[in-house]
C-alpha cells in the first residue's frame, strides 16, 4: 500500500488523477445523450476532427489547444447541420467530416516534415504529461458544462426521447442540438491529452453504455455513467502506474472490464 501512498507525493500524478477524474465525468455526462440518441460514431468524427486541427496547430507552430477547439467545433456545427438539411443518416454525415479531417491531418503534418513528438501525444494519449494549463482547460469546461444543466438537461432529456413532441410543447431542439454538439466536440478535445484521439470515442461510449444496462431512467444512467467514468479513470491510471503501460489503453480496458461485468449482471436479471 505503500506504494499508493508515495504516488500522491509526485506532482505529475496528482495532474493526472485530476485531469483523469474530471475528463471522466464530462465523457460520462456527454456520452449519456451520444448513446441515447443513437451518435456513438460521433466521437471517433470529431476525435478525428481533433486531429486535423492538432495536426494544423504543429504546422503552424502554434498551441494545438487553441486551433483544435475551434477546428472541432466547427466541424460539429456542420455535422449537426448535415443531418438537419439533409437525408443522409447521422452516422453519413460524420463518417463524410471524419474522412476530411482525417486527410487534412494527413496532409498538414506530411507539410510539417520533421517528425513530432506532440503529435504522437495527442493520438495516443500523455495524461501524465498534463500541464497545468490543460487542467484549466478541463476545469472550465466543467464549470460551465455545471451552469448549464440546471437550465437543459430536463430539456435535453425530453429531446433525447422524443424530438417531435419536444418540438410540440415548444422545446428549442434545433438550438439543443447545435448546442449538445459543441459541447461534445469541447469535451472531446480536451479529453484527447488523456486518452489520446484514437481512444477518445471508447471513453465518451462505454460508461454510457454500461450505465444504460444497469439504470432504468435517464437520472439514473446519467449518474452511474459520470461516477463509471471517474472510476475507471482513477482505477486505469492505478494500474498504468504499477505495472508501467499506457494509461490510456488502461483506462479504456477498465471500462470495458466494468461493462463486461454489467452485461452479465443485467443478464442474470433478466433471466
Amino acid at each position: 500500500m505503500s506504494w499508493f501512498l508515495e504516488l500522491w507525493s509526485f506532482p505529475f500524478m496528482q495532474h493526472a488523477l485530476l485531469a483523469g477524474a474530471m475528463v471522466g465525468l464530462l465523457c460520462g455526462y456527454y456520452g449519456v445523450f451520444m448513446v441515447q440518441r443513437g451518435l456513438s460514431f460521433l466521437g471517433d468524427g470529431l476525435a478525428h476532427a481533433a486531429f486535423g486541427g492538432v495536426a494544423l496547430a504543429l504546422l503552424l507552430g502554434w498551441t494545438p489547444l487553441y486551433v483544435a477547439l475551434p477546428f472541432t467545433v466547427v466541424v460539429s456545427l456542420g455535422i449537426t447541420a448535415l443531418r438537419e438539411r439533409t437525408h443522409l443518416g447521422g452516422d453519413t454525415a460524420v463518417g463524410i467530416f471524419f474522412a476530411v479531417s482525417v486527410a487534412l491531418g494527413v496532409l498538414f503534418l506530411g507539410l510539417k516534415k520533421d517528425y513530432s513528438v506532440d503529435a504522437f501525444a495527442y493520438l495516443f494519449g500523455s495524461i501524465l504529461g498534463v500541464t497545468g494549463f490543460d487542467l484549466w482547460a478541463v476545469a472550465l469546461l466543467l464549470i460551465l458544462s455545471a451552469l448549464l444543466i440546471p437550465f437543459t438537461w430536463r430539456s435535453l432529456a425530453y429531446a433525447t426521447f422524443d424530438s417531435e413532441l419536444a418540438r410540440s410543447d415548444r422545446v428549442p431542439v434545433r438550438l439543443l442540438d447545435y448546442l449538445l454538439s459543441v459541447l461534445i466536440a469541447l469535451t472531446v478535445v480536451v479529453s484527447v491529452k488523456v486518452v489520446g484521439i484514437v481512444l477518445v470515442a471508447s471513453f465518451l461510449v462505454i460508461p454510457a453504455a454500461t450505465a444504460r444496462l444497469l439504470s432504468p431512467t435517464l437520472y439514473r444512467m446519467t449518474l452511474t455513467s459520470s461516477l463509471l467514468g471517474i472510476l475507471s479513470s482513477v482505477v486505469g491510471l492505478l494500474i498504468s502506474y504499477q505495472v508501467d503501460v499506457p494509461s490510456g489503453s488502461t483506462i479504456i480496458l477498465s471500462q470495458a472490464f466494468i461493462f463486461v461485468v454489467a452485461a452479465l449482471v443485467s443478464g442474470k436479471a433478466r433471466g
